[in-house]
């Protein structure tokens, strides 16, 4: 197996310079980083992980809190952004499984007992008592999709309010004006900030409110097809609807068909996602793309950035969302 001086011979450059590739510091010149990394392709080179940690007095593993099913595939895009952002970077990914029935259990212990350099967390809930005590802990944290921030704590999401804004409107320039809204928890950012945009859109195309046309239901397909049947048993049913995650369009545009009626000729149905549901969807799916693997490489970014710097201010960032039309939606026929 070769070692580090034989690259550095190979390249011409010094060890040290080779070292500082590896490890990824700045004050290196691309062209001199182009000729170490072809010098280590060249030479199949294996830098030692044991000395690297030893070295930065870090483990190069990235932990994750993922509470929520990996069938999912909003979670599958955004491990693949996540993945994609760490690799380039040589860091690992752990999986942690928290065990909350634990009243001695905080997540920080367990960052610490698996010797993480940071955390991501996603689908945990924001109002456990864990999350004061990581919040104020030095571990360089990035949530996806929680507005919480501390010393060491930034979180990535998407622009959830435009997203669901842009939905109304499609729906209004098709010509719509009974416009539903499938939501999942309204106490949480997604919630909140997809109802708000939804609330938003009907003012500003000067269209009434109906407490009727909100239903609230979890993040699922059958969850979507329960919505669904409680807004069809109304007197005057919605044209439009908006789903709060393709998921649940899914399960809408079942309940809809189960009544005989079809989608888009009788009801128009938007999803929330574009993950790649929308396109196996019959008919494909109209959706507001969230850009989920940017989202999971803003997280990675960002999260290494305050491993590797102390002095990185924990972000908040707001990944762009945009309107994806497929056959699911139409124009508006009395």
């Amino acid at each position: 197996m070769a070692s580090i001086h034989e690259v550095a011979k190979q390249a011409g450059v010094s060890v040290a310079t080779v070292s500082k590739v590896i490890n990824n510091y700045s004050d290196v010149s691309s062209k001199t980083r182009n000729k170490v990394n072809k010098a280590i392709e060249l030479l199949n080179y294996q830098p030692n992980v044991v000395a690297r940690s030893l070295v930065k007095k870090r483990s190069w593993t990235v932990g994750m809190f993922l509470l929520d099913f990996f069938t999912n595939p909003f979670i599958s895009e955004l491990l693949d952004g996540l993945r994609k952002s760490l690799e380039d970077s040589s860091y690992d990914l752990l999986f942690l499984s928290p065990n909350l029935s634990n009243p001695d259990y905080t997540f920080t212990k367990h960052c610490i007992s698996r010797n993480v350099d940071g955390v991501v967390m996603f689908g945990v809930d924001r109002t456990n008592q864990n999350f004061l005590d990581l919040l104020q802990a030095e571990m360089p944290t990035m949530m996806i999709d929680i507005d919480l921030l501390g010393p060491r704590t930034g979180y990535v999401t998407a622009d959830n309010r435009r997203g669901a804004y842009l939905g109304v409107q499609h729906l209004v320039e098709l010509g719509h004006k009974r416009i539903a809204f499938i939501s999942g928890d309204l106490g949480c950012l997604v919630g909140q900030t997809r109802f708000s945009g939804y609330q938003e859109g009907l003012r500003s195309n000067e269209l009434p409110y109906y407490d009727q046309y909100v239903e609230v239901e979890e993040y699922s397909i059958e969850g979507g097809y329960k919505a669904m049947k409680r807004l069809l048993q109304l007197s005057e049913a919605p044209s439009g609807v908006i789903c709060s995650s393709d998921y649940m369009a899914t399960g809408a545009i079942e309940a809809i068909r189960e009544i005989g009626m079809r989608v888009p000729d009788h009801i128009s149905v938007v999803g929330f996602d574009n993950t790649f549901y929308a396109e196996l969807s019959m008919p494909k799916l109209t959706t507001i793309n969230q850009n989920i693997t940017l989202m999971g490489m803003k997280a990675g970014e960002h999260l290494i950035r305050m491993i590797e710097n102390p002095d990185y201010s924990p972000p908040t960032e707001i990944v762009p969302a945009n309107l994806v039309v497929r056959d699911s939606t139409g124009q508006y026929k009395e």
